[in-house]
């Protein structure tokens, strides 16, 4: 692949039922690319927890996925609330999901672990008040 391609999302933050279309995308996308399983199998589990952070917390966003030789880009863009303790946020179980999100099976506190967890790279901006920018890399291993 020579050239990069980009894809570009808007994450509805208003419907759950639209949640994870986005990164199902991707993933069909990264299949017809003939990229390894695994690859995407951690694209579309990170991309989800993002995705699912937009609903959550944010009132949705834009999601922007690069595929290049050697990596997959993917920005997350947001206008909601921000991120108040990013490292608190960070650790397994912290949750600010309220309780009608959880009672749907959401907002367990591991959407940015496991970001991290199944990404090579992980960066978080975020200002309280502004939103929250996200980006994630994925080391395309032959």
């Amino acid at each position: 692949m020579s050239e990069a391609l980009t894809f570009h999302f808007d994450v509805d933050g208003s419907d759950f039922t639209s949640a994870g279309q986005a990164s199902v995308q991707v993933k069909k996308n990264l299949r017809q690319l003939g990229l390894s399983p695994e690859i995407i199998r951690r694209v579309s589990i990170a991309m989800y927890e993002g995705e699912i952070n937009m609903v959550i917390h944010a009132g949705g966003g834009t999601a922007d996925v690069t595929v290049t030789e050697d990596r997959i880009i993917i920005k997350l863009h947001d206008n909601g609330p921000g991120i108040k303790d990013i490292s608190q946020a960070m650790q397994e179980g912290f949750s600010t999901a309220p309780d009608n999100i959880r009672s749907l099976g959401f907002g367990a506190g591991m959407g940015l672990p496991n970001m991290k967890r199944y990404s090579d790279y992980m960066d978080i901006k975020s200002e309280v008040g502004v939103g929250t920018d996200i980006t994630m890399e994925v080391n395309i291993i032959d």
